[in-house]
């Protein structure tokens, strides 16, 4: 079912390999029939990851190089858009010798030729799909029959996440909707080799007893995934249930032996994050805080960087839109430790984040702007401190009197939506060693991930400069500026999104040097 976490079972799948050393690689379908994820509302789907490769994808993806430690690439999205664009191509262009293009075969055969083409480029131990969606709807029924037909060819298992709500009326689990779900895959000719449970409470021995009947497995492959004080923890939980060498079994893998450095250094982190030495409070001032999942990396990303310093982060997520007008208060920053301005699109709640930029600036609250983040705390410098009536974004003032944030020339004739933004990994130039830019990455050379069209005009670099505003950071060139910082206190704003590429073994340095601050 959609919304159950199989992002994050499938997370948990990848990191138990990884643990024995075999090398994993996920794969994602996802039935929608756009392209990509980049024209996506964050509000209906969540936040577009992206990554080294440009590649705009679903946000599961983040969840899997968090757990793997992997940088992934685009051709392991396969969505619906992909696949009947791929079939339609090769139809106009008579691949098909005139046959009557059907779902079967010539649709799942260019979903299993898609993931063979992995196979064959590079060669893992395993291949974990996610198949996104409910089964039973349409959206995902060709890929479905895919896998059927795959493990014609290849030795394949699979697995059934289900949910076992526990309703308070009658005091126990019920497995009914779990069967019925069972029952959908078996009419689709799947036999899952084991049942993973989602529920709140610990999966009883009576529903687990009943759902191995149901399902004619062993009670043991059905496996408890109820919840848990962090994601991170799910490999482990797994293990305890020995679902790591039952998985392995019936892969048919070679044996190899349990890393056991990799593994107690997952359990030091995670125990970090389950008992942390104090609590820092960070407010995320956006503009689509009514859905979590539209910053889910940026929420990773402060787990991550916390745990170096042994601290937990307690998210204080505020709607911009409360920042603006008469009735605003900045009261709302009051009690945070640190604020962070992430990403967007469109006018609408600019000016309130511009609102707690200036609070921040003005009070020493250490502050983080990212991309959207970063331009407008160039605006708010521009007009607070250098006096710039009417300085703005040109996305949002086509007429503004000082164009501080503008387009970039070659996209002024871009007229359709979707991969026309400065996308993908970009190479960055950090000169000043007593930057706070330089001082977090130690290192002069560094590349983060982009998505976004407009950029700092280098027209106002030098009376921004002047007033005292530093440009930390710059695109090898040196044509794009990449890194803004006060002169004082602890602010800095990037126009990359380093939250895509932190990992729990790996922070991004950007937030670790907030929470340092903020801890301060």
């Amino acid at each position: 079912m959609s919304g159950l976490g199989k992002g994050v079972v499938t997370s948990s799948i990848l990191k138990l390999l990884d643990l024995y050393d075999y090398r994993a690689l996920p794969i994602k379908f996802d039935g929608y029939l756009n392209y990509d994820c980049g024209t996506m509302n964050p509000f209906r789907h969540g936040e577009v990851f992206v990554l080294d490769d440009k590649s705009e994808v679903d946000m599961d993806f983040g969840i899997y190089e968090r757990f793997s430690g992997r940088d992934l690439t685009g051709d392991l999205s396969i969505t619906g858009g992909k696949l009947f664009g791929s079939v339609i191509s090769k139809e106009r262009a008579g691949d098909y010798l005139g046959e009557d293009v059907q779902i079967i075969p010539h649709l799942t055969n260019e979903a299993i030729g898609m993931i063979e083409a992995v196979e064959r480029r590079r060669k893992p131990d395993v291949i974990v799909i996610e198949v996104g969606g409910t089964v039973g709807d349409i959206e995902n029924s060709y890929f479905i029959e895919a896998v059927r037909q795959l493990a014609l060819k290849h030795q394949t298992i699979f697995i059934n996440l289900t949910y076992t709500p526990a309703l308070e009326v009658v005091g126990e689990q019920k497995t009914k909707p779990a069967q019925v779900g069972y029952r959908l895959l078996l009419q689709a000719g799947i036999m899952p080799n084991f049942v993973i449970c989602r529920s709140r409470e610990r999966l009883t021995g009576k529903a687990r007893e009943k759902l191995a009947l149901f399902a004619n497995i062993s009670e043991t492959h059905v496996i408890d995934d109820s919840d848990a004080k962090t994601i991170y923890g799910l490999p482990l939980h797994f293990m305890e249930q020995e679902f790591d060498t039952m998985l392995i079994k019936e892969l048919g893998l070679k044996a190899q032996r349990l890393n056991r450095a990799k593994l107690g250094s997952w359990k030091e982190k995670v125990n970090i994050i389950e008992n942390p030495k104090g609590r820092l409070r960070v407010a995320v001032v956006g503009k689509y805080t009514g859905l979590r999942d539209s910053y889910a990396s940026i929420k990773e990303a402060l787990v991550h960087a916390g745990v170096p310093i042994r601290k937990g982060v307690d998210i204080k997520w505020i709607e911009a839109e409360r920042l603006e007008g008469k009735g605003a208060s900045p009261a709302l920053l009051k009690d945070a430790d640190a604020l962070i301005v992430p990403g967007g699109f469109g006018k609408r709640g600019t000016e309130g984040m511009i609102n707690a930029i200036r609070y921040a600036r003005e009070n020493g609250l250490p502050f983080l702007g990212i991309c959207l983040g970063m331009q407008l705390m160039a605006v708010e410098y521009a007009r607070n401190v250098c006096k710039l009536r009417g300085a703005a974004s040109a996305e949002f003032e086509k007429d503004a009197a000082h164009k501080v944030i503008s387009l970039m020339d070659e996209q002024k004739g871009v007229k359709s939506k979707g991969a026309t933004m400065r996308l993908g990994l970009w190479k960055c130039r950090l000169p000043l060693r007593e930057s706070i830019a330089y001082s977090a990455y130690g290192k002069r050379l560094i590349g983060e991930r982009h998505r976004h069209r407009y950029e700092f005009n280098n027209s106002y670099r030098g009376i921004l400069e002047r007033h005292g505003l530093v440009i930390s950071g710059t695109t090898t060139d040196k044509r794009l500026v990449e890194f803004i910082e006060w002169s004082s206190g602890f602010g800095i704003g990037t126009q990359a999104h380093p939250e895509l590429r932190s990992r729990l073994e790996q922070p991004a340095p950007l937030f670790a040097a907030l929470l340092k601050a903020a801890s301060k």
